[in-house]
Order: structure tokens, then C-alpha cells, then sequence
């Protein structure tokens, strides 16, 4: 059982749409929803793709016009010097920034600017020379593991580690790629797979509609949860549908915290609270009738009866066919 709070963050990814206005407006509501950590995504596009890549099935229907994955990119690309000014704003509305690097340029950028982790996107697990650039940077990782088979997972973590990054200093996220996801793609039992599996921290990466399977993620043992933000589920871009909005969101982190409560800490103990209700509900060995100094007790003068100042009944069997040492009254306690 996991002894820190989930940590909780609010992707933002590419919802700004290219426009740092939007982008602070996005961090402030992920400060006031109660998300830890407020999380972009950097890329340079003529590093990441060819020019005439084409969208994905989801993008074309989340835009609803044919562009180039190349086309989407350049539109939504804020300037490096946003980011500096992006981490700042952060700060200062009591929010930490991280983000996700798309290739090798942007993991150099990022890496100089002090960040508590370094976000690897899917699309990037089975990437050798990234992998290997983000492992030589020796930060704390989060993985993300969409359309990832165990295998692959492992795989990305050797090469991480060998290049100098600490195993006990990545976290791995569970994720079913697809935005929106549907539930019955979600397989979130992968949660206990994956933390079984390599011993480390695991969350969930939620592109699902609504907050039902961060929730019960966080139930299945989940410490990190990533869910996209959005200013508004009706503005134009690819990932604002499978996206929530500012009041959703703030509602899926007092659920979660609500959670958290509920899942305790695994040791199964009567609470203070049962301590005192304890001995109302319990019951002690009682006279079921008059019972005599001399006479053997037995199943028709013995009975059990609330409350539990008596002895308990656990020594029914011990006491059955001794001889009474005094006289009872009927509900007296032996």
C-alpha cells in the first residue's frame, strides 16, 4: 500500500492551441482544480516528423479537416521562450510545470531547465537513440506505456537505466492510446501487471471521457494520474474532446483525495472509533438460567449475550462440562 498521496497531473499538452494566452489560462485552472503539476508538450516539428505524415484517425475526427500531422504540429508549437516564461507563471500560481519532449532537441532543452521530471511520451518507448538521450540525463522519469506490450516496456527500461538513469528514479503510466478512449479498452487491472512486474511506481495516463477510471485506477493502486485539461470540450483541436474541463477536473482530484482516505493504509486493525463500539456489539458468556455452585455448565444453561464485559465467547468450548464454582441468576455474567 502506497504511503504518499497520488500525484495528479493536468495535461495540457497541445490545448493552448499554439497561443501562450490560452497556455496561462490552462495553468491557472489546473492550479485551482488542485493538480500538482500542470504538463505541456515540446517539440520542434521539422525534428519529429515527415512533412506529409498523415493525421491520425482521431485527429481527423477531433478536427474535423484533413492536415498533415506535420501541419497540426506547426500550428500548435509554442516558441522556447514560452517555456521559460510558462515555468515562471507556474510558479507563481503555486502550480509545478513539466513536460513532454517529442525528440532529441527538445530533450536538451528541457533538461537545462530544472524540472522535477521528464515526461516520455508512447510514441517514443521503442526510439533507441531518445531513450538513450533521456537516460543519460540521469532525472526522474515518468513512462507512459500506450500501445506498449510488456516486452517493450522492459526493453525501454534497460536502455534508460544503461545509459545512466537510476531504476528506483522512473515511474511507469499504464495507457491505452486512443482519444477518447473507450472503457472497455482500458484494461486497467495492467496496473498491478506493470507494479508486479518491475517494483516500481505506477499511474495511469487517462484518455478515457469522464473521471470513473482515474478513480478506480487510483483503487487499483495507482499513484500517479494524468488526465487531459481543456478551457472547453467545444474548442477546435485534436485532443480538446477526450480532454475534461477546468470544474470536471477539480471534481476528479477531491475524489481522488476522497479515495485515498478510503484506501487507508492496508493493515487491518479495529479503528478507535470500533474500539468503542467494540464492546456494545460483542457479546460475553452468560447464565440462560439459574445455574447453581456445583453444577456443570453445559449447552442449556450457557448462552451468549451483548455486551462484551464478560468473558468472551471464544472460551465457550473451555468452560462447556466444568463445574460451577458460584450460584448465577439468569444473564448473569459467568
Amino acid at each position: 500500500m502506497k504511503n504518499n498521496k497520488t500525484i495528479i497531473i493536468a495535461e495540457a499538452g497541445v490545448n493552448h492551441n499554439g497561443k501562450l494566452y490560452l497556455a496561462k489560462k490552462l495553468i491557472i485552472a489546473a492550479s485551482k482544480a488542485g493538480a500538482d503539476y500542470v504538463k505541456f508538450q515540446t517539440f520542434e516539428p521539422n525534428e519529429m516528423i515527415k512533412f506529409k505524415t498523415k493525421m491520425a484517425k482521431y485527429q481527423k475526427k477531433n478536427l474535423n479537416k484533413n492536415y498533415t500531422q506535420y501541419d497540426i504540429l506547426r500550428k500548435y508549437q509554442l516558441r522556447k521562450s514560452d517555456y521559460v516564461e510558462l515555468i515562471k507563471f507556474s510558479k507563481k500560481n503555486n502550480i509545478k510545470f513539466i513536460s513532454s519532449p517529442f525528440d532529441n532537441n527538445s530533450i536538451k532543452f528541457l533538461s537545462n531547465l530544472n524540472l522535477d521530471y521528464i515526461k516520455i511520451p508512447s510514441g517514443e518507448i521503442d526510439n533507441f537513440p531518445y531513450l538513450k538521450e533521456i537516460g543519460k540525463l540521469n532525472k526522474k522519469i515518468i513512462l507512459s506505456t500506450g500501445m506498449a506490450n510488456i516486452d517493450e516496456v522492459s526493453n525501454a527500461l534497460k536502455i534508460i537505466t544503461k545509459f545512466g538513469t537510476k531504476r528506483k528514479n522512473i515511474s511507469i503510466l499504464h495507457c491505452h492510446s486512443d482519444y477518447p478512449s473507450d472503457f472497455k479498452d482500458l484494461n486497467l487491472k495492467a496496473i498491478k501487471t506493470l507494479k508486479e512486474k518491475f517494483n516500481l511506481r505506477v499511474g495511469f495516463s487517462d484518455h478515457s471521457l469522464g473521471i470513473h477510471a482515474s478513480i478506480v485506477s487510483v483503487s487499483l493502486g495507482a499513484e500517479i494520474i494524468e488526465k487531459h485539461i481543456t478551457l472547453n470540450n467545444r474548442m477546435l483541436g485534436p485532443d480538446h474532446k477526450a480532454s475534461i474541463e477546468p470544474n470536471k477536473f477539480k471534481e476528479m482530484v477531491l475524489a481522488i483525495r476522497k479515495t485515498e482516505i478510503m484506501l487507508g493504509n492496508g493493515k487491518k486493525k479495529p479503528t478507535k472509533k470500533e474500539l468503542i463500539n467494540k464492546r456494545l456489539v460483542r457479546k460475553s458468556l452468560v447464565a440462560k438460567m439459574k445455574i447453581k455452585k456445583g453444577e456443570k455448565f453445559s449447552t442449556l444453561n450457557l448462552t451468549t449475550k451483548r455486551p462484551a464485559n464478560g468473558k468472551s465467547p471464544m472460551q465457550y468450548n473451555k468452560i462447556l462440562n466444568t463445574i460451577s464454582q458460584k450460584n448465577y441468576e439468569k444473564d448473569d455474567f459467568i
